[in-house]
C-alpha cells in the first residue's frame, strides 16, 4: 500500500488571516464539516486565546460529529518567565476539549533576541515546559518551528536545540516552518534530512508562499521525509499566502505515488474547492492549477485536434481524477477541430462547409470585438443558427427608449418593444431605473405570457468594456451579461458603437438560451 501523507488544513486559521477574507462561526463550521468529510486528517480550527470567535467555534464544535478529522487549536508557548499552569493562551486551549494542540515556538535566535526579548536559554525553557505540560493532560501535540529554516541558516545548532527540546517534551509531530516563505526547494530538502538525522519524531512542513514556491518545498520537504503537510484550500493566507492543498494534494498522490485521502475522495477536490471559495466570498482564479475553470481549457485549434485524438497531448493528467472537466473554447484563434468539439457537446453536427462557414464568422466577429470565450451561450445559439437546426422562438420588430431627467429628481427610462410570438404581435412598455433595466422589464412583460420560463431566469452581472478607448464617447463597446435560473447560468455578449444596441443585442441572446435550454429540459423529462 502507498505510504499515507497526513494532511493539516489552517484554513480556519492561518487562511482567514488572508486579505479580504473574514470567516463567521458559522461559515467556520461549514467549512470545518465539508474538511472532514473530504477527508483531512487535522483541522485547525482556530486561535482561541487570541480570538473569542474561535473559542465559540471549538464550543460549537464539541457538539457536533466528526468522522474523520482531529480538531486542532492553535497557540503558543508560554510567555518568558512565565508559569505554564498560569498561562491563559495554555488554559485556552485546555478549554476547547480538544485532543489536539498545535504550538508554534521560536526557533530563530534573532526571534529570540528582537521579538521575545528574552535569552536563547529560556526560549528553549518555554518550548520544554509549553509541550509537556500540554502532553501531562493528554494532549496530542504538533510543535510548529516558526521560522526555523531562517533560523537553521543563521544558527543551525541552535535551530535544532529547539526542535529536540520539543521532541524530547513529548510533541508527537515537529513541524519545520518557511514562515516568511523566501526559501528554495534545495535549501529545504538540505534541512529536511539535517532534521532527520538527528530528531526521531515525524516531521511535518509548513510552508508560505512569498517566493511562490510554497507548494515546491512542500513536495521537496516530503520528498526529503515530512510526513505532514500543512496548507490551506486554495491556498489562502497572510500576504502571498499558504501552501495550496489543493495543488499539493494530487501532486503527491498522482505524481509521487502518496496516499492522502481516503480512496475515491480526490476526484471531489475541485468541488471542495469551489466550495469553500463560495463560502470565503472570495472570486476564484480561472487559472488555478488542478481546479480552476480553465485548468483544462483548450483554445488554439491544433492542441485542440491533438486533444480529442489524444487528452494526454495536452493534459498533464484526466480533469476527472480532481472533479474538474475539460473545455474547448472556440475564438479568432478556433480551427475546424474547437468547433467539432464544440458542436458534438451540443449534439449537432456540422458538414465541412457549415464548419468552414462558422469559423470564418466567429474570425469576422471577433475582429469587431466579439469575444466567445466568455460568452458560451451565444456562441452555442451561433452554432445552432449554422445547423440550419435552429429556429428563433420570436421575432423583435423595434425598441425605442425615452430617458426623462427633471431638476432634482433622478432620472427615468422608459421602454417600448414591438415584436412577434408566431402570428401574434405583442406592443408593450415598461420602466426601469436605467434605459438597460427598462429594456429587461419591456421585453419579460411582453414574453412571459407565452413563455413562462422568462420569470424564472434573472439577470445576475452587466459588464461593459471600451474596445477603442481613444475614440472617447463614440467608442465601440462590449457588453457581457450573465444571466441564471435555479439550475444554469450562462453569458451572452452584445458589440456596438452604442452602448444601448450591444446591451440589447446581449439580453435578446440571453433570452433566447434560457427558451432554448427550457425546451431541451422539456424534451428530456419526456424522454
Amino acid at each position: 500500500m502507498a505510504e499515507k501523507i497526513y494532511l493539516y488544513d489552517t484554513t480556519l486559521r492561518d487562511g482567514s488571516q488572508a486579505e479580504g477574507i473574514s470567516l463567521s462561526v458559522e461559515d467556520k463550521i461549514k467549512i470545518a464539516k465539508r474538511l472532514d468529510l473530504f477527508g483531512m486528517d487535522y483541522i485547525e480550527g482556530g486561535w482561541p486565546a487570541a480570538n473569542p470567535k474561535d473559542m465559540e467555534f471549538f464550543e460549537r464544535a464539541q457538539r457536533l460529529t466528526w468522522h474523520h478529522a482531529r480538531l486542532a487549536a492553535f497557540g503558543r508557548t508560554r510567555k518568558p518567565g512565565g508559569r505554564v499552569e498560569e498561562d491563559e493562551n495554555l488554559l485556552a486551549i485546555l478549554q476547547t476539549g480538544v485532543k489536539v494542540a498545535t504550538i508554534f515556538g521560536k526557533t530563530w535566535d534573532l526571534h529570540v533576541y528582537q521579538a521575545l526579548n528574552t535569552t536563547l536559554e529560556e526560549n528553549l525553557a518555554m518550548i520544554r515546559e509549553t509541550v509537556g505540560f500540554l502532553v501531562e493532560r493528554g494532549l496530542e501535540v504538533v510543535y510548529d518551528a516558526e521560522h526555523f529554516f531562517d533560523g537553521y541558516k543563521n544558527n543551525p545548532d541552535y535551530a535544532l536545540a529547539c526542535l529536540k527540546e520539543a521532541a524530547s517534551a513529548g510533541a508527537s509531530w515537529i513541524v519545520l516552518c518557511d514562515t516568511n516563505g523566501g526559501c528554495l526547494p534545495g535549501e529545504i530538502e538540505e534541512a529536511v534530512k539535517r532534521v532527520r538525522q538527528v530528531i526521531d519524531k515525524p516531521l511535518g512542513i509548513h510552508t508560505h508562499n512569498d517566493g511562490e514556491l510554497a507548494v515546491a518545498n512542500t513536495l521537496a520537504a516530503v520528498m526529503a521525509g515530512c510526513r505532514q503537510v500543512q496548507g490551506t484550500i486554495n491556498g489562502f493566507g497572510e500576504r502571498c499566502g499558504n501552501a495550496n492543498l489543493c495543488s499539493v494534494i494530487p501532486n503527491l498522490e498522482l505524481k509521487l505515488g502518496y496516499r492522502c485521502l481516503p480512496p475515491g475522495h480526490l476526484r471531489e477536490l475541485t468541488e471542495v474547492s469551489r466550495y469553500v471559495s463560495e463560502i470565503a466570498n472570495v472570486i476564484q482564479p480561472n487559472n488555478q492549477p488542478f481546479v480552476g475553470y480553465s485548468a483544462f481549457a483548450h483554445k488554439g485549434g491544433i492542441h485542440v485536434s491533438a486533444v480529442m485524438k489524444n487528452a494526454s497531448t495536452y493534459e498533464h493528467i484526466p480533469p476527472e481524477k480532481v472533479g474538474n472537466k475539460r473545455r474547448v473554447l472556440v475564438s479568432e484563434l478556433a480551427g475546424a477541430s474547437n468547433l467539432r468539439y464544440k458542436a458534438a457537446e451540443m449534439g449537432l453536427k456540422l458538414d465541412g462547409r457549415q464548419t468552414s462557414d462558422v469559423v470564418e464568422c466567429i474570425k469576422e466577429l471577433e475582429r469587431q470585438g466579439y469575444q466567445f470565450e466568455g460568452a458560451e451561450a451565444s456562441l452555442e445559439l451561433l452554432l445552432r443558427k449554422a445547423s440550419g437546426e435552429y429556429r428563433q422562438p420570436f421575432q423583435v420588430d423595434y425598441f425605442r427608449i425615452l430617458v426623462e431627467k427633471r431638476e432634482d429628481q433622478e432620472a427615468t427610462a422608459e421602454a417600448i418593444v414591438k415584436l412577434r410570438v408566431g402570428d401574434q404581435v405583442v406592443h408593450t412598455a415598461a420602466e426601469g431605473n436605467g434605459p438597460v433595466n427598462a429594456l429587461d422589464n419591456a421585453l419579460r412583460k411582453a414574453l412571459e405570457e407565452f413563455f413562462p420560463a422568462i420569470r424564472r431566469m434573472r439577470l445576475t452581472d452587466y459588464k461593459v468594456r471600451v474596445l477603442d478607448e481613444e475614440a472617447a464617447t463614440s467608442a465601440k463597446v462590449r457588453v457581457l451579461i450573465e444571466s441564471r435560473d435555479a439550475n444554469n447560468s450562462w453569458s451572452t455578449v452584445g458589440v456596438s458603437t452604442n452602448i444601448i444596441e450591444a446591451s440589447w443585442e446581449a439580453l435578446l441572446d440571453s433570452m433566447e438560451y434560457a427558451l432554448l435550454k427550457e425546451g431541451a429540459q422539456r424534451e428530456a423529462a419526456g424522454a
